[in-house]
């Protein structure tokens, strides 16, 4: 039986912020919640019907854990390979192993976006010193030297623009599995959220725009500035990765566009719900976060077209203390993920703005 129905028990590997809005979705279908997650602090706890406080190793506390829900899914894709097995073993894990197992690696998350037909930016796999001069002298410059393993939000990852910079890539990697990417002109950032059920329906959200800042998401602006073409082939190539993971569950695909030549070049998977997807909790007719219950669950699929123009920006370290500001704006949704510490650059929430035109 693949469907879990309402009053089922959903479990969410990571307490975050991801998994605390997965789980307040979740509760508006009756559905309870199972949160496993090492950190005691986690601000998902606050919305649970239960917690486990575990490592990933803990294979006791992962089967006990696995064997109290009727699914499990996960809020960020650095999850053990091995967690991953063990849960799989008991219940159904939405999206499965294969997802993690690609997306954890930037060689074989490449490898497999050019096998799907998407184009990437071309890339060199190094690992000592050596390597890295021979795939500088293949790439070429400016290249970015990135770890193949646990990097987000610009970490893990150095400009290279001489062999000068050799230095600083091997501080960075410290001689482990690495990649050099070749520098990609674009105009500009874009996302597509997709949503694939056990059914294997499929549904993509609008395109939507996002501008970095220090290499952390700033501000998501739907619809995004592209034309028909460009949008109908993001909304493709998102589909067509999908479906080719298997996957279960909303799936976001980070795309460069070049406008002059009508370019798309796939920068990189996340096999999750996404900063980039917060937007559609006020801007679209469902969210996110319902579309990946409605997906691990096997139910239908939500229609995901935006509710008008829509303005998404995160709120970085300090900025979450402006709450006064945008509650008292009427044309705001303010969102406080319930952590504490805010520090640079860490994620403290977001504001969303819908209008009309």
């Amino acid at each position: 039986m693949t469907r879990i129905n309402p009053e089922g028990t959903i479990g969410i590997l990571g307490g975050g912020q991801l998994g605390r809005m997965i789980a307040l979705a979740a509760a508006k279908f009756g559905y309870r919640i199972h949160i496993y997650c090492p950190d005691t602090h986690s601000p998902a706890f606050h919305v649970a019907d239960q917690v486990t406080v575990a490592a990933y190793d803990d294979e006791e506390a992962l089967m006990a854990f696995a064997q109290s829900v009727d699914v499990v899914t996960y809020e960020f894709e650095n999850i053990p390979a091995a967690t991953a097995k063990i849960i799989e073993a008991i219940k159904p894990l939405r999206p499965g192993r294969k997802a993690l197992e690609i997306s954890q690696d930037r060689l074989s998350e490449k490898e497999f976006l050019n096998k799907a037909g998407a184009t990437t930016a071309p890339y060199q796999a190094f690992d000592t010193r050596e390597e890295l001069e021979a795939a500088f002298a293949v790439i070429g410059r400016p290249a970015v030297a990135k770890t193949r393993r646990f990097g987000y939000d610009g970490k893990g990852q150095v400009m290279v623009k001489s062999k000068r910079d050799f230095d600083a890539v091997m501080d960075i990697t410290k001689g482990g599995p690495a990649i050099l990417e070749g520098f990609v002109t674009f105009d500009r950032e874009i996302s597509v959220i997709v949503a694939r059920s056990v059914s294997a329906d499929v549904a993509a959200f609008p395109v939507a725009e996002n501008v970095h800042t220090n290499h952390v998401l700033d501000v998501t602006t739907v619809p995004a500035n592209i034309n028909e073409m460009i949008e109908a082939k993001a909304k493709v190539l998102a589909t067509r990765i999908a479906n080719e993971l298997e996957y279960i569950g909303v799936l976001a695909v980070e795309m460069f566009v070049n406008d002059a030549k009508g370019e798309i070049t796939v920068n990189e998977i996340a096999p999750r719900v996404h900063n980039s997807g917060h937007w559609t909790i006020e801007g679209a007719q469902t969210s996110q976060f319902e579309q990946h219950i409605r997906a691990i669950c096997d139910l239908p699929l939500g229609p995901t077209s935006a509710r008008g123009k829509v303005v998404m920006k995160n709120l970085l370290g300090k900025d979450i203390l402006d709450f006064e500001k945008y509650l008292s704006d009427p044309t705001a949704a303010y969102h406080h993920y319930g952590k504490h510490d805010p520090r640079d650059g860490r994620k403290m929430g977001h504001v969303t703005w819908v209008t009309e035109d």
